[in-house]
């Protein structure tokens, strides 16, 4: 029995539940289990280890049905990569066997598979046992996501942040491309709380977070806010000149928004923000804390040299 060439294998009827991606070197195998998936799963698949850890990385599929007799690399070798990958160790494995013994189940789930199914299979509990599986899947990626968002701008948290900025850093770090951020403060906005009240100041945070957010349109670049007034922007791929150009446009458009900041002088002024950006090609020496401690330096002496600009410097290792 063929398998297709594309890594991919033909569903029925409209796909309601989940990406399942199946590592087996039989095809037979392969198409039994997608028989019994395939009217509610979109199933892909890969017959040996590197495959299927590329696949993983890739497709990011929900659920991942995992033989552990496979050549060169066995089941127990690619739970144990996927698991130490950033990209692939949340994605839930179950082990796919004729090792039924009790001894075999438990390593399976000492490795840190969620589930043990033994050969020959049962198709009702199959299924059953796949779609609860996939849907406490998504009820916890549901809670992480909610975890990594600010509930009062809906942009990126903090800790979201720094996740992205980890990963996007180890892949530049691999490439040998640049890296920028860039961070921004709303200039006196203590003062502009004191006068205005706190409404009035949490709306002006969302207009500049809904501001910034829009000039950055790439897959990757991400707007976050960083720490109350603070917002970061993460540029991978980005040189200083574009990082400062856009960072340039951003502190032009929210100066464009006119939210009237009325000052003790009785002159009316606007809402405005300083920009602190920084650039660097990621090198093994280096740590993503430095390029966000070179951006905060800028940002300082954009605000020293009399707020409403940017300032930026690039960072070598």
């Amino acid at each position: 029995m063929e398998l297709p060439q594309e890594q991919r294998l033909a569903s029925t009827g409209s796909i309601t539940g989940g990406r399942i991606l199946v590592v087996d070197d039989v095809p037979s195998n392969i198409h039994m289990l997608s028989n019994i998936l395939r009217d509610d799963h979109e199933i892909i698949f890969a017959t040996n280890g590197p495959d299927a850890v590329r696949m993983a990385k890739e497709k990011k599929p929900d659920l991942i049905l995992l033989d552990i007799m496979l050549p060169e690399m066995d089941g127990y070798q690619i739970c144990c990569i996927l698991r130490e990958l950033p990209d692939t160790r949340d994605i839930p494995i179950i082990f796919v066997s004729a090792l039924g013994e009790e001894k075999d189940e438990a390593r399976g789930l000492e490795m840190g598979a969620i589930d043990y199914f033994v050969k020959p299979l049962s198709p009702p509990i199959v299924r059953a046992r796949v779609r609860n599986h996939i849907e406490f899947k998504r009820q916890r990626d549901l809670l992480r996501d909610m975890s990594q968002v600010d509930g009062l701008t809906g942009l990126p948290n903090k800790r979201r942040a720094d996740d992205a900025l980890a990963s996007e850093w180890r892949r530049c770090q691999r490439s040998g491309s640049p890296i920028s951020i860039f961070m921004v403060s709303l200039d006196q906005f203590k003062e502009y709380n004191l006068s205005h009240g706190h409404l009035k100041g949490d709306d002006c945070l969302r207009k500049v977070a809904r501001t910034i957010a829009g000039y950055l349109c790439r897959p990757g670049d991400m707007a976050a806010r960083y720490d109350g007034k603070v917002f970061i922007a993460i540029l991978p791929d980005t040189e200083l000149e574009g990082a400062i150009q856009l960072a340039e446009q951003a502190r032009s458009a929210v100066e464009a928004l006119s939210i009237p900041y009325p000052l003790p002088d009785n002159d009316e002024h606007s809402v405005t923000i300083s920009c602190g950006v920084s650039t660097c090609v990621p090198s093994l020496d280096m740590m993503p804390f430095q390029l966000i401690s070179r951006a905060k330096e800028q940002l300082e002496m954009a605000k020293n040299n009399g707020r409403n600009c940017v300032e930026g410097n690039e960072l070598f290792g």
